[in-house]
């Protein structure tokens, strides 16, 4: 058998082809009334497509293509920085309430997540710890919590448990983006929702809209917004590194979004004049050109061997959170706009990962208009209370096996 040979692509590669992909994921979504219709976001589309032809250069060319993700990481941490510099003091008040409630949302369906792997791993005769896997483990902890309690779960016993998890995770992500969107859009317009005009924050983003089509490129504007947002990524990072050296560990993009927060609100204070849209621009950017790249280097072929009972529990998961978003989330955040928004984004966070509910929550926005309220609370559980929520769960179940 030939040899499989390894091309790894340098980060400037990486960069050109993830923007080509989104590029192709634009034009497939605007030529294919399906997905525009069901706002399935552009990243979701090309990386997607990328990723398969990936996968049939390693089966036909025995050539595998690997990416330097180097970029990518930076990315999320500009994204994050442009959430934290919307969030003034106004904002996270309004946030508060609504931030609980999503909160023991999330707790709830953490459980029942769970409860829905284990019930299907019975059903498959294999140990309950494979269900776990098939549960919060991958879906909602993603990647990372997936090869983490993997290697827990070999060590106890259950072989191929760190490649399952890793499957289920890499589905889960594509799953995430690909409901999230078409949940949101049926809330609204099956309710007639509309952005809330009142709010400061509407106004605001309606009067830079109106100044977008009436100002120029303005190179003073570009220039503070990239000086501010690297402040919130340099600033961010020494603050992760205090905190790691002290014991606590918190994602880096988290502290970035503080730093960001604190900028904002001091800003907001001394009434400086906003840089909204600006950033706003380098935000969408960064997001897309993140989540690209994430799925574009998905290695689908490492999937193949358990795809019958990966599918099964995938199909199964996304019902589960598909009527738990739609009947629980939505009607607990109060049946309103940021209600919908709220709701297509904790689609994405329950079996993807945050950047995806923040593309599935930008794919609305885009169309029906701004929500800063969701925009603010569902990174704030995603970063860090879900994590906190999942390993007590998963440790309770554990405490069963």
């Amino acid at each position: 058998m030939q040899q499989t040979a390894v091309h790894t692509l340098g980060p400037a590669d990486v960069l050109v082809i993830s923007i080509i992909v989104l590029f192709v994921g634009l034009f497939i979504t605007r030529k294919v009334r399906f997905l525009s219709d069901n706002y399935i976001p552009p990243a979701v589309t090309g990386g997607l497509i990328c990723s398969l032809i990936v996968w049939a250069i390693r089966d036909f060319a025995n050539v595998e293509i690997r990416f330097d993700l180097q970029i990518r990481d930076i990315l999320l941490l500009v994204f994050f920085s442009t959430v934290g510099l919307s969030a003034t003091l106004r904002t996270l008040v309004v946030g508060g309430k609504a931030l609980v409630i999503l909160v023991v949302a999330a707790a709830v369906f953490l459980f029942i997540q769970d409860v829905t792997g284990i019930t299907l791993a019975t059903l498959f005769g294999v140990h309950p710890g494979y269900g776990l896997m098939g549960g919060s483990v991958s879906f909602a902890g993603g990647h990372g919590t997936a090869i983490a309690w993997g290697k827990e779960a070999v060590t106890a016993g259950l072989e191929g448990a760190g490649e399952l998890g890793i499957a289920f995770a890499t589905f889960g992500l594509i799953a995430g983006g690909l409901i999230g969107g078409p949940i949101g859009g049926h809330l609204i317009n099956k309710y007639k929702l509309e952005p809330d005009e009142t709010s400061t924050d509407s106004k605001t983003s309606s009067a830079s809209k109106s100044a977008k089509t009436e100002q120029s490129y303005d190179l003073y504007r570009v220039l503070l917004a990239i000086l501010v947002l690297t402040v919130c990524v340099v600033f961010g990072r020494l603050v992760n590194a205090f905190l790691f050296e002290e014991g606590v560990l918190l994602p880096g993009f988290l502290t970035s979004m503080a730093v960001g927060i604190v900028i904002a609100n001091f800003a907001d204070f001394l009434r400086l004049p906003s840089n909204r849209e600006t950033l706003d621009n380098f935000g969408d950017v960064s997001l897309n050109i993140f989540l690209a790249m994430s799925l574009m280097s998905m290695k689908l072929w490492t999937l193949g061997d358990a795809a019958s009972a990966i599918m099964a529990v995938l199909i199964v998961q996304m019902l589960v959170i598909t009527l738990f978003a739609m009947f629980i989330v939505f009607r607990a955040m109060g049946r309103n706009y940021d209600a919908a928004v709220i709701t297509a984004g904790f689609a994405g966070l329950g079996l993807g990962a945050t950047p995806v509910a923040i593309a599935n929550m930008s794919a609305i926005t885009s169309k029906f208009g701004h929500s800063p309220k969701a925009f603010l609370i569902v990174p704030l559980v995603g970063a860090f209370f879900i994590d906190i929520l999942n390993a007590i769960t998963i440790k309770f179940f554990i405490g069963f096996m």
